[in-house]
């Protein structure tokens, strides 16, 4: 009896080990990453700080994996964005200089941020697979419309295909979507090089990522354009969409 309550303490001494080297190793990353992403304005003051949060969460829940593959997702974006940079200034569709801000920040990563905190607390893999789905699709929306504007002045429609000046809500053209899913592919292996997944999860995580960037332009093209949702309201739901898919169909 003596022996078993001895093994118990010495698990939880263990556990308690583990789990707070883990924080302070997530505390440590995060600092860091929030100050370089700053640093070469990929975030604002107010982007840095919910990035931090959303990096630090992430870590601490679900490990290194999920750092790295959030840091693969804030290098493809900020590489997209600035693509073509000067002629989107002139189109008026470029992002900000000083990067993009708290609210951005959360409506594309907040949904991933939830699922690695549900997967700390239910410890079921499924949640890690939505929330490697949820990255993907927040790296495919963004490199999609990024690439796709730096590449042309026109885009289509997505519900109706009528051509329309690229940067418009709802339009996609032919590069930007497949560097949309090129995107979602590279964050997918991440997630699966540095061991959030298993191989065998690959197909369905890029799967849904590629839906959710999708459903994306369709809400765009019919929510955002009737202003019943701003764009951070859409990008919130993508991510949730290609989250929700990826654990509906695992």
């Amino acid at each position: 009896m003596l022996g078993n309550v001895m093994a118990s303490i010495s698990e939880i001494g263990g556990w308690a080990a583990t789990g707070g080297a883990r924080v302070w190793m997530a505390v440590a990353v995060t600092v860091g990453f929030a100050m370089l992403a700053r640093l070469i304005r990929g975030v604002s003051a107010s982007g840095a700080v919910a990035g931090a949060a959303v990096s630090f969460l992430l870590y601490a829940s679900a490990g290194l994996g999920a750092f790295l593959a959030l840091f693969s997702v804030f290098l493809l974006t900020w590489i997209s964005t600035r693509l073509g940079y000067a002629r989107k200034l002139r189109r008026g569709t470029a992002e900000r200089r000083d990067g993009r801000t708290a609210s951005q920040v959360l409506a594309n990563l907040g949904v991933a941020a939830f699922c690695a905190v549900l997967f700390s607390i239910r410890s079921d893999q499924v949640f890690l697979l939505a929330c490697a789905a949820a990255l993907a699709e927040a790296a495919a929306d963004t490199v999609s419309s990024e690439y796709g504007q730096a590449m042309s002045a026109n885009a289509n429609l997505i519900t109706t295909w009528e051509q329309v000046p690229a940067g418009t809500d709802g339009g996609i053209s032919v590069a930007g979507t497949a560097a949309g899913v090129v995107a979602a592919s590279l964050v997918t292996v991440v997630c699966v090089v540095t061991g959030l997944l298993p191989k065998s999860s690959s197909g369905l995580c890029a799967a849904a990522a590629i839906a959710g960037m999708l459903a994306d332009s369709l809400l765009g093209a019919s929510l955002e354009r009737k202003r019943v949702l701003n764009n951070d309201g859409v990008n919130f739901l993508s991510t949730g969409i290609a989250a929700l898919l990826a654990f509906l169909l695992s």
